[in-house]
């Protein structure tokens, strides 16, 4: 009898502790947070109405850079056979050939050149004057709205310390309503303000850089006007053959 008794205890107690180390089991799974998805819409949502400007500028920023990127790599194609032809042109007298080739090669250069070539006859120094207003000219098509960057440069980040401040508001306004400092109360405000900030200097930073890289390429743009320029003078001050 004694035995029974003992082993009707071991099973009751091996029965209870089969069902605590299921329970234990089946805590985490009941205990663990609910991940929430975050998605990058959302965070923009938050960020209030001030996301409005701030995403208005970003898109004209890479518009802009989009449009100077195509329009000065085409004005800094390297024009291998240019001033090969205009010297074959001009070496045989062939000076309407050589007008006619500027004009139908579309490059800066070439209408720097083209220019020079109307002036031929008068002096040097005619010549040179010339030919440096058509390259300022062209200097300042290859610079047209690149000045516009530098702007949003400086005005992105503003709006985005100005998200900052509606934040703040935000946050002492749901205080006062709610009578109490919570994470809750709190946090509209902050997701206003950081997301503000952060997205301001984003595009502020943005614009910064590619301004700089348009101005990079207008500099190397003038680099080969200017090569252009003392070659076709120097080629007017070679001896005739």
């Amino acid at each position: 009898m004694f035995a029974s008794v003992l082993l009707q205890i071991v099973q009751t107690t091996q029965g209870a502790a089969d069902t605590a180390a299921k329970a234990v089991n089946q805590l985490p799974a009941l205990t663990q947070p609910k991940e929430e998805s975050f998605s990058l819409g959302e965070l923009i949502v938050k960020g209030g109405p001030i996301m409005i400007p701030i995403a208005i500028l970003s898109v004209v920023a890479i518009y802009i850079f989009i449009e100077r990127y195509f329009h000065i790599r085409r004005a800094s194609r390297n024009e291998a056979n240019l001033m090969n032809n205009i010297r074959d042109f001009i070496t045989n007298g062939r000076i309407d050939s050589a007008i006619a080739f500027c004009k139908s090669n579309e490059s800066p250069a070439a209408r720097m050149i083209e220019k020079g070539i109307k002036r031929l006859g008068r002096p040097l120094k005619e010549i040179e004057d010339s030919i440096e207003i058509v390259g300022k000219f062209e200097v300042y098509k290859l610079e047209n709205n690149v000045v516009i960057l530098a702007i949003i440069a400086g005005i992105a980040p503003m709006f985005g310390f100005i998200g900052t401040i509606i934040g703040v508001i935000k946050i002492f306004h749901d205080i006062s309503l709610a009578g109490d400092v919570s994470i809750t109360t709190v946090s509209a405000g902050l997701y206003t303000k950081m997301v503000s900030s952060a997205a301001g200097l984003l595009v502020g930073i943005t614009a910064f850089v590619l301004y700089h890289w348009c101005n990079i390429m207008v500099e190397k743009t003038v680099q080969k006007l200017e090569h252009s320029a003392m070659e076709f003078i120097d080629l007017l001050q070679e001896p005739v053959k």
